[in-house]
This record gives structure tokens, sequence and C-alpha cells, in this order.
């Protein structure tokens, strides 16, 4: 029997890892550079996590988590989003008594069920951070210019930063109220989705991608429109914040978020080399998932970006060309005596920090010079009996095919003369 990957998931092949780790080393390098540190949680949690943090009528709580009772008769669910469970970690261990505000950040994979399509797998891995004890429009904008900043450093510029306000607890619930008014005299023609929406979750009509849908509630009214004094204020401190830090944005009163937890701030970055799911991150502030799952009250904010997304806008817009990993020197074995060094010598050189093949499948000598081509060699050194009893060896550049000699005595250093 030939077994194959699971339908929704994907190997990630030694050609293309080196573009993951590349991005993940981007990543880690920009955390550090605005002081997040990096939390793991278990790729798996109990289930009653997920539903009281990201709520219970959400489409990946309905719909498309991954749950099944372990041995322990225990009901437990893999990560369908990581900020649940970096919230369940923060309260368990305390970790508000250890800073005032805990910046953390993260890479995993996460799994739901839905249907697969171009940069959506059921395992898919997401990056994101956390900023969790300030309520300070201005933790806001430094999340924000932190997602920005990984973009910018990995070359992707065909993007946009989408901002809006959805309010808080105090003023949210007279506008839904409003918007289901609204929404009342074209239920009926609405798409069989939103209007499962309208007594659950009415807020997320507004965030269709139902062409009818989005004809139909063009004139809605808009949560920024309708925001308290306090959630205004916050709106346009941020504001004022990004434009100070020269970060563009653009005002999109349709952006509500998926998950029941987002208070106040909310935004994407979207570009348009995505197609129609068009977007690269998304986040915003929660201020009450804290308390949900049990901690003191705490002012919260975040977000949470798909890698798989980002290499698909590199890869269109070619930000990968020439780092693909590859030996610096080749050792070819022109005999036995010749293999016999190679094996020893190949050691020292990697112990030196240098990146050295050799050939390990008794290969002719045209054969390994073959092979140090295909694997991108920067250099060829070619030995047998003739060149260890002068003790020295000819040392080829493979891009110019420049020739000299080199000693064999200290080959490590020679060779990390070139490589500096």
């Amino acid at each position: 029997m030939k077994f194959k990957s699971l339908k929704g998931t994907r190997d990630v092949l030694p050609g293309e890892s080196h573009r993951w780790q590349y991005v993940e080393q981007a990543i880690r390098s920009v955390m550090h550079r605005f002081n997040y540190r990096e939390i793991r949680t278990p790729v798996f949690e109990e289930t009653a996590l997920f539903a009281r943090g990201i709520g219970e009528l959400t489409d990946i709580v309905g719909k498309e988590m991954y749950t099944f009772t372990d041995r322990s008769e225990t009901s437990v669910t893999l990560k369908p989003e990581m900020t649940a469970s970096v919230i369940r970690s923060y309260i368990q261990n305390n970790l508000g008594e250890q800073l005032p505000l805990v910046k953390v950040y993260y890479l995993s994979p996460m799994f739901r069920q839905e249907r697969p399509q171009a940069g959506r797998l059921r395992q898919f891995h997401q990056f994101g951070a956390e900023a969790i004890g300030g309520q300070a429009a201005a933790i806001d904008a430094e999340c924000l210019a932190l997602a920005m900043e990984v973009y910018r450093t990995l070359g992707v510029t065909n993007m946009s930063l989408k901002i809006n306000s959805v309010g808080c607890e105090q003023c949210r619930p007279a506008y839904r109220e409003l918007l289901q008014g609204f929404l009342s005299n074209v239920r009926e023609k609405l798409s069989a989705e939103s209007q499962k929406r309208f007594d659950a979750n009415p807020l997320r009509i507004l965030d269709s991608k139902d062409e009818g849908d989005k004809s139909l509630t063009a004139r809605a009214p808009l949560m920024k429109d309708h925001l308290c004094k306090e959630c205004a204020d916050h709106f346009v401190e941020l504001q004022s914040t990004l434009l100070a830090q020269k970060i563009p944005f653009e005002i999109d009163g349709r952006i509500v978020r998926g998950l029941d937890y987002y208070t106040k701030t909310a935004f994407e970055i979207v570009s348009t080399d995505l197609g129609s799911q068009d977007a690269l991150a998304g986040g915003g502030r929660y201020d009450l998932l804290v308390e949900q799952l049990g901690g003191k009250p705490t002012p919260s904010v975040g977000f949470a970006a798909g890698i798989e997304r980002l290499l698909m806008v590199m890869d269109q817009a070619k930000l990968f060309s020439g780092n693909e990993p590859h030996p610096f020197l080749f050792l070819a074995a022109a005999d036995d005596d010749g293999r016999a060094w190679a094996s020893k010598a190949s050691m020292e050189l990697r112990r030196a920090g240098i990146a050295t093949e050799l050939d390990l499948l008794g290969r002719s000598l045209k054969s390994q010079l073959k092979e140090a081509d295909r694997q991108k060699a920067d250099y060829v050194l070619v030995v047998g009996a003739a060149e260890l009893a002068k003790n020295a060896a000819t040392l080829k550049q493979m891009a110019t095919g420049d020739h000299r000699t080199i000693g064999l005595s200290d080959l490590a250093a020679e060779i990390n003369k070139l490589s500096s």
C-alpha cells in the first residue's frame, strides 16, 4: 500500500525548506528588535479553552476544529489558533506578575478542517505576537508596526494596512441593534451563511466575501461611526501614533475580525498578490479574553499571520533568489587514498565552520565533478595519492573556472580566508 499525505496537508521538501528557514529567521530577528520573546505552547489543548475563548458560535469552533476524546476521556483539540493558548499559559504561569507588559511571539502549526485552497491548508503555519497588560493605543500601534516591519524586512512591498475600531462591551450592543435593524430589511436576500449570522454574530455579515452580501450591505451603518468616547479617543490616538511613525494606513469600517474576543482596534494587512483571499495578517485588541479564560481583567492586543501566504507573496515577487544552501567546498577524490583523506578532512573542515561535501557513493572523478556542479559548490578540491605526496592540491573556483594551488597542511585556515 502506498501512503499519501492527508487532504489539506503537504510536505515541506528539502528543496524548499531553506525558504521557510529564511523567513523564520527574519521573523525572529524583527521580533527581538521589538523586544518580543518567543513562547511555545502544546499543539493541543482542552476543547473548552477554544470554545470559551474563540466563541462557540464562530465558524472555527462550529465547523473547523480537529477535536477528539483521548484515553482519559478528555476532549482535546488541535490548536486552530494561538491566542487562546497564549492567554491560557499567561494565566497558568503567572506571567503578569513577572512583567507589567508581557510581549511574546510565536511560530507554530495550526489545524482547521476547512476546504483546502491556495494559501489555506488544514495544517497551516502562523507567526504572531501578543502584548498583554496595557491598554494604551501606543501598544496597538507598536503591534501593527511590528507586523508591517516583518514584511518590510523580507522585501514585501505590495501590501497595505487597514484599520478599524469594533467598539467595546459598552457601545457595541447598541450598534448591534442598529445593524440588525438595517439588515432586517434585506435579510431574506442575504446569503445562507449571512442569514445564519443575523442573530448570532451580525457584525460578521459586513465581512462577507459574497458579492450579493457586499451590495446589500453597502450602506449599512458602521461601528466606527457609533463608538463611545473611550473607543473613539483610542482610535484617534492609534491613528496619530501611526502617522507619527510614518506607517501608512487606511480606515476600513468593514473589518470586524472573525473571533468574538476582539474589542476596539481591528486590523488587516492585505496584498493584491493573493487574489480574493487577500489577507496576509490580521489582529487587534482583545481586552476581555484574559478574564473570560479565568484571569484578572487584562487589556491585550496581538496579531496572527499566515506563513504559507507570506511564502506565496515572496515567490511571486521573486524574493528568494540566491539564498538556497549549498556546499562551499566539494572534496573530490581521485583514488582510494584521496577518499580516505577526504573522509578525515571533511570533518576537520566542518568543525571549522566550512560547509563541506564529499562523495559517499564511490563514484568516478568525472561523476564527482558533475555532482559538485549540480550542488552549486563554490569550490572543488581534487585530491589523490599524487596530491597527498606533494601535500598540495589544485583548488577550482566553480563560478569563474580559476585555479590555484593550495597547501593541505592547514587547509581549514586557507579555505576560511576565501570565505571571509
